[in-house]
């Protein structure tokens, strides 16, 4: 079975203002817009991830700084709301030296106040290191 070939862009599959802000994050952070992504992330964003557990926006936009020049889009495969809470089903684009691919990636977002409040982030960790260079 054929993967969907919209994006969270384009076609956002939970129509709600939270899926939307989500939604505006992902199509930034994914496309190496990190203005865009930081407009809409709260000064208290909590993160929880394979590589990076942080608090505060500063300390996630440091921590993620090296993932910019490598990510080059994304493709929203699922997302759904609940309130303010979305999660969302995707692929993510990577090119580096080392080499190209896409990986699936789960998040789940809390929105409060048009803003990012949480995130937590899930995937194959060999699937992701295997496009970046060695350190």
């Amino acid at each position: 079975m054929a993967a969907p070939s919209n994006t969270g862009a384009e076609h956002p599959a939970a129509d709600s203002e939270a899926a939307r802000v989500v939604t505006r994050f992902l199509t930034g952070f994914y496309g190496g817009d990190f203005d865009l992504a930081r407009s809409v992330v709260a000064e208290d964003f909590a993160f929880e991830g394979p590589f990076l557990q942080v608090t505060g926006k500063g300390a996630f936009f440091e921590g993620a700084a090296g993932l910019q020049p490598v990510v080059r889009g994304h493709r929203m495969l699922r997302q759904w709301s609940d309130g303010g809470e979305v999660c969302s089903i995707y692929e993510v684009d990577l090119v580096t030296p080392a080499g190209e691919g896409a990986v699936l990636m789960s998040e789940w977002h809390t929105v409060h106040d048009g803003k990012l409040a949480a995130g937590r982030v899930v995937f194959d960790t060999v699937a992701f290191r295997r496009d970046l260079p060695p350190r």
